[in-house]
């Protein structure tokens, strides 16, 4: 089968597998979040800026990141949807997982970047206009809760719609940090809230995107899923019948929700490759939810010049047969 073949019956596969977890309307939920973010940015900026507000101002400086982070997501989004061809047979999966690596790293910077201001302005606390701060903050927590509503429901299998679903999570904690903000200076004059609740609403900021960065960057060095034990996939094909050994096993994500296996079996000369397989691909499928595999059956006397050995819980190692 020539390479174009195999990359149109990967993407017909993968296609049909999976459009439960990619609706067909991703896109256009990213096109609203991304319109309304963007206006309600503009205003948030003005009431910043009138009002004094470190808060307000650090929650647009967020929302400008979430306008460039939901627009790459956007662009992901429609490059992942591309189908595979003969010089990228997975097709533009992998777009999205670097999509979510860079917004998880533009929430850490944005927030750093925070800190400081922050930092300056407690030395210093100048003098809030809080009722408008406090007005400003309850609009744009209703957008961002609106917007994550939007989102609500794709973020946990995807992580480019994850990472934009985090941006606006972090926008909705900075005006609820707003709202509390102003609520203090108001009612007891304490200007040094402002920027004490930016450092808190930073600090909630980094530890989500820390996840979405370890995860992101996991599945970018093709590592195991975290839901799937790579012991237990190993014992599962041990212990079907017929299987003698196993080795070169890999489990690796494409992308979000999308998992792959290879394997070498080892099994006895007698034994039917094409049940034995069949047996495998129901088993791993169904216990492991892997439904991309790729399986080489050997038998015991299968000569090899290289054999790269890798068992769940060991190092993998190269050895050579002469």
């Amino acid at each position: 089968m020539d390479s174009a073949k195999m990359a149109d019956e990967f993407n017909h596969k993968h296609t049909e597998t999976h459009s439960h977890g990619r609706p067909s309307d991703n896109r256009q939920k990213l096109a609203v979040v991304l319109a309304l973010t963007a206006v309600y940015m503009v205003a948030e900026t003005l009431g910043g800026w009138w009002s004094g507000s470190l808060a307000l101002l650090a929650d647009a400086g967020h929302m400008l990141t979430d306008v460039a982070a939901l627009a790459l997501a956007l662009i992901a989004a429609w490059f992942g949807s591309r189908p595979a061809t003969s010089s990228k047979t997975f097709g533009y999966y992998r777009l999205e997982i670097i999509a979510a690596l860079v917004n998880g790293v533009a929430l850490v910077v944005i927030s750093l970047l925070i800190f400081y201001e922050a930092y300056l302005r407690w030395l210093s606390p100048p003098v809030v206009r809080s009722g408008l701060m406090m007005i400003v903050a309850a609009g744009g927590l209703a957008v961002n809760l609106y917007c994550a509503w939007i989102l609500h429901g794709h973020h946990e299998v995807d992580l480019n719609i994850h990472g934009a679903w985090l941006h606006i999570i972090g926008d909705a904690l900075g005006s609820i940090a707003a709202l509390i903000a102003g609520a203090l200076m108001a009612l007891y004059g304490w200007y040094a809230a402002d920027p004490l609740f930016s450092i808190l609403i930073c600090i909630l900021i980094i530890w989500s995107s820390w996840v979405l960065i370890h995860e992101s960057t996991n599945v970018l060095l093709e590592g195991t899923p975290a839901h799937i034990n790579l012991a237990s996939v190993e014992d599962a094909i041990l212990q079907t019948k017929g299987v003698d050994d196993v080795h070169d096993l890999h489990v690796w994500t494409i992308t979000s929700g999308r998992e792959a296996l290879s394997a070498h079996v080892i099994h006895s000369a007698s034994t039917s490759q094409s049940e034995l397989l069949r047996e495998l691909r129901t088993k791993l499928q169904d216990r492991f939810g892997v439904d991309h595999l790729t399986i080489q059956m050997e038998t015991p006397d299968f000569e090899d010049e290289t054999f790269h050995f890798c068992h769940a819980g060991t190092a993998c190692f190269k050895s050579e047969r002469n």
